[in-house]
Protein backbone atom coordinates (compact mmCIF):
# COMPACT_ATOMS: atom_id res chain seq x y z
CA UNK A 1 0.00 0.00 0.00
CA UNK A 2 1.44 3.80 -1.15
CA UNK A 3 0.71 6.54 1.09
CA UNK A 4 0.84 8.43 -1.68
CA UNK A 5 -0.29 7.84 -5.61
CA UNK A 6 2.55 10.05 -6.93
CA UNK A 7 5.47 8.59 -4.57
CA UNK A 8 5.50 5.80 -7.71
CA UNK A 9 7.65 8.54 -9.65
CA UNK A 10 10.52 9.73 -6.82
CA UNK A 11 13.41 8.73 -7.79
CA UNK A 12 14.68 8.99 -3.93
CA UNK A 13 13.56 5.66 -2.72
CA UNK A 14 16.47 4.94 -0.21
CA UNK A 15 18.33 7.12 1.65
CA UNK A 16 21.40 5.26 1.68
CA UNK A 17 21.67 4.23 -1.84
CA UNK A 18 19.75 4.97 -4.67
CA UNK A 19 20.08 3.09 -8.07
CA UNK A 20 17.55 4.09 -9.52
CA UNK A 21 19.09 6.90 -12.08
CA UNK A 22 21.84 4.48 -12.15
CA UNK A 23 19.35 2.09 -14.38
CA UNK A 24 18.78 4.11 -16.28
CA UNK A 25 21.77 2.89 -18.66
CA UNK A 26 20.81 -0.80 -17.72
CA UNK A 27 19.07 -0.96 -21.07
CA UNK A 28 22.03 -0.46 -22.84
CA UNK A 29 23.59 -3.20 -21.31
CA UNK A 30 20.96 -6.09 -22.12
CA UNK A 31 21.27 -5.16 -26.02
CA UNK A 32 22.23 -8.05 -28.09
CA UNK A 33 25.89 -8.73 -28.83
CA UNK A 34 26.96 -10.21 -31.56
CA UNK A 35 28.40 -13.22 -30.28
CA UNK A 36 27.51 -15.54 -33.38
CA UNK A 37 28.78 -15.57 -36.90
CA UNK A 38 25.47 -15.03 -38.67
CA UNK A 39 22.98 -12.31 -37.24
CA UNK A 40 20.48 -13.82 -35.00
CA UNK A 41 16.87 -12.82 -35.23
CA UNK A 42 16.62 -10.27 -32.63
CA UNK A 43 19.93 -8.56 -34.75
CA UNK A 44 17.80 -8.24 -38.03
CA UNK A 45 15.04 -6.85 -36.62
CA UNK A 46 17.21 -3.99 -34.72
CA UNK A 47 19.04 -3.56 -37.72
CA UNK A 48 16.37 -2.99 -39.82
CA UNK A 49 14.19 -1.18 -36.95
CA UNK A 50 17.74 0.82 -37.09
CA UNK A 51 17.83 1.29 -41.05
CA UNK A 52 14.21 2.42 -41.15
CA UNK A 53 14.57 4.86 -38.97
CA UNK A 54 17.63 6.26 -40.90
CA UNK A 55 15.61 6.33 -43.83
CA UNK A 56 12.66 8.41 -42.76
CA UNK A 57 15.08 11.12 -40.66
CA UNK A 58 17.22 11.45 -43.53
CA UNK A 59 13.91 12.54 -45.38
CA UNK A 60 12.60 14.76 -42.25
CA UNK A 61 15.79 16.24 -42.35
CA UNK A 62 16.20 16.95 -46.35
CA UNK A 63 20.33 16.07 -46.36
CA UNK A 64 21.90 12.97 -46.11
CA UNK A 65 23.95 13.60 -42.82
CA UNK A 66 24.76 9.72 -41.30
CA UNK A 67 26.12 11.54 -37.93
CA UNK A 68 22.22 13.58 -37.62
CA UNK A 69 20.77 10.25 -38.02
CA UNK A 70 22.72 8.29 -36.21
CA UNK A 71 22.65 11.04 -33.19
CA UNK A 72 18.52 10.53 -33.96
CA UNK A 73 17.61 7.03 -33.93
CA UNK A 74 20.31 6.69 -30.64
CA UNK A 75 17.74 9.40 -28.83
CA UNK A 76 14.65 7.08 -29.83
CA UNK A 77 16.57 3.76 -28.65
CA UNK A 78 17.08 4.86 -25.19
CA UNK A 79 14.17 6.60 -24.79
CA UNK A 80 12.41 3.73 -25.71
CA UNK A 81 14.84 1.46 -23.56
CA UNK A 82 13.79 3.90 -20.23
CA UNK A 83 10.22 3.73 -21.57
CA UNK A 84 9.61 -0.04 -21.64
CA UNK A 85 12.02 -0.73 -18.31
CA UNK A 86 9.42 1.70 -16.52
CA UNK A 87 6.59 -0.51 -16.88
CA UNK A 88 8.33 -3.49 -15.13
CA UNK A 89 7.03 -3.58 -11.96
CA UNK A 90 8.86 -2.07 -8.94
CA UNK A 91 11.03 -0.24 -11.36
CA UNK A 92 10.95 3.71 -11.13
CA UNK A 93 10.29 5.34 -14.98
CA UNK A 94 13.07 7.54 -15.28
CA UNK A 95 10.80 9.29 -18.40
CA UNK A 96 8.23 10.70 -15.97
CA UNK A 97 11.17 13.02 -14.11
CA UNK A 98 11.62 16.37 -15.20
CA UNK A 99 15.33 16.00 -14.46
CA UNK A 100 15.63 13.07 -17.52
CA UNK A 101 13.45 14.31 -19.93
CA UNK A 102 14.75 18.04 -19.79
CA UNK A 103 18.50 16.78 -20.06
CA UNK A 104 17.74 15.20 -23.17
CA UNK A 105 15.49 18.13 -24.54
CA UNK A 106 17.51 20.96 -23.49
CA UNK A 107 21.05 20.72 -24.88
CA UNK A 108 20.02 19.99 -28.36
CA UNK A 109 18.05 23.14 -28.38
CA UNK A 110 20.95 25.46 -27.24
CA UNK A 111 23.28 23.51 -29.70
CA UNK A 112 20.89 24.40 -32.53
CA UNK A 113 19.96 27.99 -30.85
CA UNK A 114 23.69 28.81 -31.03
CA UNK A 115 24.32 27.60 -34.36
CA UNK A 116 22.10 29.37 -35.91
CA UNK A 117 22.97 32.66 -34.39
CA UNK A 118 26.91 32.13 -34.94
CA UNK A 119 26.50 30.87 -38.65
CA UNK A 120 23.65 32.95 -39.92
CA UNK A 121 22.42 35.40 -37.75
CA UNK A 122 20.46 37.68 -39.94
CA UNK A 123 18.28 34.66 -41.60
CA UNK A 124 17.68 33.23 -38.06
CA UNK A 125 16.09 36.49 -36.87
CA UNK A 126 14.28 37.04 -40.55
CA UNK A 127 13.25 33.41 -39.44
CA UNK A 128 10.86 35.04 -37.23
CA UNK A 129 9.01 37.83 -39.13
CA UNK A 130 7.08 35.04 -41.71
CA UNK A 131 6.77 36.51 -45.28
CA UNK A 132 3.98 38.09 -45.41
CA UNK A 133 3.69 39.75 -42.46
CA UNK A 134 1.77 43.41 -41.51
CA UNK A 135 3.81 45.77 -40.71
CA UNK A 136 2.05 46.98 -37.61
CA UNK A 137 1.68 43.42 -36.70
CA UNK A 138 5.97 42.77 -36.56
CA UNK A 139 6.20 43.66 -32.81
CA UNK A 140 3.71 40.90 -31.52
CA UNK A 141 4.62 38.36 -34.48
CA UNK A 142 8.41 38.46 -33.23
CA UNK A 143 7.33 37.94 -30.17
CA UNK A 144 5.30 34.97 -30.83
CA UNK A 145 8.14 33.37 -32.72
CA UNK A 146 10.30 34.05 -30.19
CA UNK A 147 8.05 32.35 -26.99
CA UNK A 148 7.63 29.69 -29.27
CA UNK A 149 11.31 28.82 -29.56
CA UNK A 150 11.59 29.12 -26.09
CA UNK A 151 9.35 26.71 -25.11
CA UNK A 152 10.66 24.35 -27.61
CA UNK A 153 12.44 21.81 -24.94
CA UNK A 154 9.89 22.47 -21.96
CA UNK A 155 7.02 21.15 -24.30
CA UNK A 156 9.35 18.06 -25.70
CA UNK A 157 9.85 17.34 -22.08
CA UNK A 158 6.60 17.81 -20.55
CA UNK A 159 4.21 16.11 -23.74
CA UNK A 160 7.40 13.18 -22.75
CA UNK A 161 6.02 12.99 -18.89
CA UNK A 162 2.53 13.52 -19.43
CA UNK A 163 2.43 10.68 -21.49
CA UNK A 164 3.98 8.37 -19.23
CA UNK A 165 2.26 9.33 -16.01
CA UNK A 166 -1.02 9.23 -17.06
CA UNK A 167 -1.03 5.99 -17.57
CA UNK A 168 0.58 4.44 -14.86
CA UNK A 169 -1.07 6.70 -12.66
CA UNK A 170 -4.01 4.62 -14.27
CA UNK A 171 -2.57 1.57 -13.75
CA UNK A 172 -1.87 2.24 -10.20
CA UNK A 173 -5.11 3.35 -9.34
CA UNK A 174 -6.43 0.37 -11.10
CA UNK A 175 -4.17 -2.16 -8.80
CA UNK A 176 -5.09 -0.98 -5.39
CA UNK A 177 -8.92 -1.50 -6.34
CA UNK A 178 -8.05 -4.72 -7.50
CA UNK A 179 -6.65 -5.58 -3.93
CA UNK A 180 -10.12 -4.93 -2.15
CA UNK A 181 -12.58 -5.76 -5.51
CA UNK A 182 -13.05 -9.37 -4.60
CA UNK A 183 -14.66 -11.51 -7.82
CA UNK A 184 -14.61 -8.27 -9.80
CA UNK A 185 -10.63 -8.67 -9.24
CA UNK A 186 -10.01 -10.54 -12.62
CA UNK A 187 -11.86 -8.06 -14.14
CA UNK A 188 -9.56 -5.39 -13.25
CA UNK A 189 -6.67 -7.62 -13.56
CA UNK A 190 -7.68 -7.99 -17.14
CA UNK A 191 -8.08 -4.95 -18.27
CA UNK A 192 -4.91 -4.17 -16.49
CA UNK A 193 -3.03 -6.20 -19.22
CA UNK A 194 -4.90 -4.58 -21.81
CA UNK A 195 -4.00 -1.11 -20.03
CA UNK A 196 0.11 -2.46 -20.34
CA UNK A 197 -0.14 -3.28 -23.85
CA UNK A 198 -1.22 -0.18 -24.38
CA UNK A 199 1.07 1.84 -22.10
CA UNK A 200 3.93 -0.42 -24.86
CA UNK A 201 2.79 0.57 -27.50
CA UNK A 202 2.63 4.32 -25.95
CA UNK A 203 5.92 3.88 -24.61
CA UNK A 204 7.23 3.48 -28.41
CA UNK A 205 4.85 6.30 -29.81
CA UNK A 206 6.26 8.53 -26.78
CA UNK A 207 10.28 8.00 -27.78
CA UNK A 208 9.22 7.89 -31.91
CA UNK A 209 7.33 11.37 -31.71
CA UNK A 210 9.97 12.99 -28.98
CA UNK A 211 12.58 11.94 -31.84
CA UNK A 212 10.89 13.15 -34.84
CA UNK A 213 10.01 16.49 -33.14
CA UNK A 214 13.18 17.04 -32.55
CA UNK A 215 14.58 16.38 -36.04
CA UNK A 216 11.66 18.29 -37.36
CA UNK A 217 13.42 21.65 -34.99
CA UNK A 218 16.66 20.33 -36.49
CA UNK A 219 15.87 21.10 -39.73
CA UNK A 220 14.40 24.34 -39.31
CA UNK A 221 17.99 25.71 -38.43
CA UNK A 222 20.21 23.51 -40.79
CA UNK A 223 17.49 24.14 -44.02
CA UNK A 224 17.49 28.22 -43.30
CA UNK A 225 21.22 27.66 -42.83
CA UNK A 226 21.90 25.87 -46.03
CA UNK A 227 19.59 28.58 -48.24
Amino acid sequence: MITNLFSAFDPATSQNLSVNWIRTFIGLILLPIPYWILSNRINIIIKNIIITLHTEFKLLLNINSIGLTTLFIALFIFILINNIIGLLPYVFTRSSHIVFTLSLALPLWIRLILFGWINKTQIIFAHLIPSGTPIILIPFIVCIETIRNIIRPGALAVRLIANIIAGHLLITLLGNRATRAGIAASVLILIQIFLIIFETAVAIIQAYVFSVLRTLYTREVIYENSQ
